[in-house]
């Protein structure tokens, strides 16, 4: 049976605020204090309808050999925080906190130049990555990834070289999954004897049109030959216009598991773009858009029972990289200053104060959208995980867990395993011509039924909303315990001389009459028996 959610009193909201940092009712406003009422929402959860369970999968992270995701984040050798075999063991122990089920590697556009041979073995060499106009190290290839995967819980997903043959994309899969045979010999060589069993894979990265769809359907083909229990994707969607070439459904179809899917609401890669607050949060109802658009293409191709959706990349803001598209291979001069200011610029994605209570909201507001297709989607990858735009921020002495990482630890952690349906009529939240609701909400449960996590957010910068909770026709009545997240202001960040001034604050939270007052700019996961 479906339990309610239900918000508190003005008066236990004056509680919950002053417990939180920066004393957000003291630092309130006269207009914002008093306005409350004037901002209202109801969420309904049907509890008489049956709940899609969700996959843990969509929790998952992605990295690619671009700023300091790989060295300088996960893998730096010599540093005092890392271990003898160069894997930074603070970073290791953060990622664990967000319970990441997958990670996708090595790319990206990366993998366009990436040839997998080179990067196992003991004699492995530096080499001029084309994509994005570095010097790779080739220090961290196949048996590194599997190690990292392997520490933080993680299935590894490797993303192939769409641009190489297909006997090396197949062979891939042949020295990581084999028992037998040459490949499964030269990975025993090269220190691993036993296969690593890597589960899924990619077939290539952003590529479109018929020769890359016909490459597809062999390659899936041949790779399946080499292990039929592996699950295969390929590029299905990227950028804005969520669009499939039917093409793709006729020919590769048969071959595949999952469809990729990739997007970015604020476009940095070549100009780089800080938009406030609002505008930001006007883009949260994006990503619902964008799945039901991908799903209503995959169910007209009658695919829809077969074929999921691994939205693979996905961040409110691109990471910055001008001058390299990465799909325009340029040799350069390494010691050339524009070359050197370019590369330099990719930096910026690395300013602590981008990441605000946007950034927190925003990715609450993806995953409310993968939990109401539940059934469709079966797996999203942060992109990127670590550094560049991701939760985690790594510098040499140590991390910064950034509003958004929260806002991950908070959904894989306390979120119960199956979805209801849930019905939010908010109030909107208008900036220009654009506008969202005010109130998102998603509710999960238990297998028992009886056990409910709400996830609420409000979206208002300084304003607090009057939220009325229903467990189907009854309000919820009763004191729950409840995790908020939120800041001193919507613009709140963390960074390395204050890495907690946005965290998570446990507290209970007393429902009455079903109505209770959500903080501005918050997100309060609500946890326990709820009792209409």
């Amino acid at each position: 049976m479906w339990n309610p959610v239900t918000h508190r009193s003005l008066a236990l909201l004056s509680a919950l605020l002053c417990a939180l940092p920066g004393n957000l009712l003291a630092q309130a406003t006269p207009n914002q204090a008093t306005n409350q009422a004037t901002n209202q929402a109801t969420i309904l959860i049907a509890t008489d309808e049956p709940t899609k369970t969700c996959d843990p999968m969509i929790y998952g992270g992605f990295i690619e050999h671009l700023g300091k995701q790989i060295y300088g984040g996960f893998f730096e050798p010599g540093s005092p925080l890392a271990d003898e075999h160069g894997f930074r063991l603070d970073v290791i122990e953060a990622v664990k906190e967000l319970k990441v089920p997958v990670i996708r590697w090595p790319g990206g556009c990366f993998v366009d130049s990436y040839h997998w041979k080179k990067g196992v073995g003991p004699d492995r060499q530096p080499y001029d990555d084309d994509r994005w106009g570095v010097l790779e190290p080739n220090t961290f290839g196949t048996h590194e990834f599997i190690e990292l995967c392997r520490r933080v819980g993680a299935e590894p997903y490797i993303c192939q070289n769409s641009l190489a043959s297909i006997e090396e994309m197949a062979d891939w899969v042949a020295y990581c999954n084999a028992t037998t045979g040459e490949l499964a010999e030269m990975r025993k060589r090269n220190g691993h004897a036993e296969p690593f069993d890597v589960k899924f894979w990619s077939v290539g990265n952003e590529k479109g049109g018929k020769g890359y769809i016909d490459k597809v359907r062999d390659t899936a083909a041949a790779m399946k030959e080499v292990d039929p229990n592996i699950l295969v994707t390929c590029s299905g969607s990227h950028g804005p216009r969520a669009y499939i070439d039917p093409y793709l459904f006729q020919t590769a179809g048969p071959y595949l598991d999952l469809l990729s899917v990739h997007e970015y609401w604020i476009p940095n890669f070549q100009q780089h773009q800080t938009p406030d607050y609002l505008a930001c949060l006007m883009l949260s109802e994006k990503p619902d858009a964008h799945i039901s658009a991908v799903v209503q293409s995959i169910d007209k191709a009658k695919m829809r029972e077969r074929i999921k959706i691994a939205f693979d990349e996905w961040n409110l803001r691109s990471w910055h990289h001008p001058g390299f598209s990465g799909h325009h291979p340029r040799k350069v001069d390494y010691q050339d200053p524009e070359i050197i200011a370019l590369i330099k610029d990719r930096d910026k994605s690395l300013e602590p104060s981008l990441y605000t209570m946007a950034d927190a909201l925003f990715c609450a507001s993806f995953f409310n959208a993968c939990l109401r297709h539940a059934e469709d989607v079966t797996m999203a990858n942060v992109a990127c995980l670590v550094n560049q735009t991701g939760p985690l921020y790594v510098h040499p002495g140590g991390i910064v867990k950034r509003t958004h990482f929260h806002t991950m630890a908070m959904y894989a952690n306390l979120l119960q395993a199956n979805v209801a349906r849930t019905e939010v009529d908010s109030d909107r939240l208008t900036h220009g011509e654009s506008s969202v609701a005010m109130v998102d909400a998603i509710a999960t449960v238990d297998e028992s039924g009886e056990k409910w996590s709400v996830a609420i957010m409000n979206r208002h910068p300084s304003q607090e909303v009057t939220c009325t909770l229903k467990m189907g026709d009854s309000p919820v009545d009763g004191t729950y315990r409840a995790t908020v997240l939120t800041g001193d202001s919507p613009d709140a960040y963390n960074d390395i001389e204050h890495p907690n001034r946005v965290v998570p604050q446990e507290m209970m939270l007393t429902f009455k009459d079903g109505r209770t007052s959500l903080p501005p700019h918050s997100l309060v996961i609500i946890d326990g028996r709820l009792n209409p």
